[in-house]
């Protein structure tokens, strides 16, 4: 119930992004005591998501501080296959989506490059998006040299992938580079015509 809960709410902030919220906070309430770890981690996450995306930042905090100390307490417990892949990595890159979404990017740029770093190249779609969101919150900091560098990595791993969506993330990043301030660098000059070729 709870993971049915969380798959509405996302689906919810394409519109209303605070009933969006909410949902994902309601299906937090489905945690009890029997709730395996990796569950009440992903069902936290989650919401922390969600209130990112719905401009709510202590909530989105208190959500990641949550679904930290759901993992702390894993204890080597048997866990449900549609939940084992959250873990340490995938925490810290959600953590860094959260801060790049409340445009605090230096919250957001250590903890993405410290989960990028443990994230595998053959999950080249996945990385490709993670990626935009850590190009995304240097061009925040006013970083458009490293969010070029990003952008080109992130357009290198999606490229023959299988998914428009990486391409999708990376168009709002792309087109904030081809502003007439960030065109004549260099490095961004090239990442645009990597996005161009």
């Amino acid at each position: 119930m709870g993971n049915a809960l969380a798959f509405l709410a996302y689906q919810r902030l394409g519109g209303d992004r605070r009933a969006g919220a909410e949902i994902a906070s309601r299906s937090t309430e489905t945690i009890d005591g029997r709730t395996p770890a990796s569950v009440r981690a992903l069902l936290h996450e989650r919401r922390a998501w969600a209130c990112a995306v719905a401009d709510m930042p202590v909530e989105a905090e208190r959500s990641l501080v949550a679904a930290r100390e759901a993992l702390a307490g894993a204890d080597g417990q048997p866990q449900p296959d549609w939940a084992t892949w959250v873990d340490r990595t995938e925490l810290d890159i959600m953590t860094g989506r959260c801060w790049a979404e409340l445009r605090r990017p230096l919250r957001a740029v250590p903890v993405l490059e410290q989960g990028l770093a443990q994230y595998d190249d053959s999950h080249a779609r996945d990385k490709a998006l993670y990626f935009s969101w850590l190009a995304q919150a240097y061009l925040t900091a006013g970083e458009a040299e490293q969010a070029a560098a990003v952008t080109s990595r992130a357009l290198a791993l999606s490229d023959g992938v299988a998914s428009v969506r990486p391409r999708r993330r990376l168009e709002p990043v792309l087109a904030r580079l081809s502003a007439a301030r960030y065109r004549a660098l260099p490095a961004v000059a090239e990442v645009l015509e990597q996005a161009r070729v």
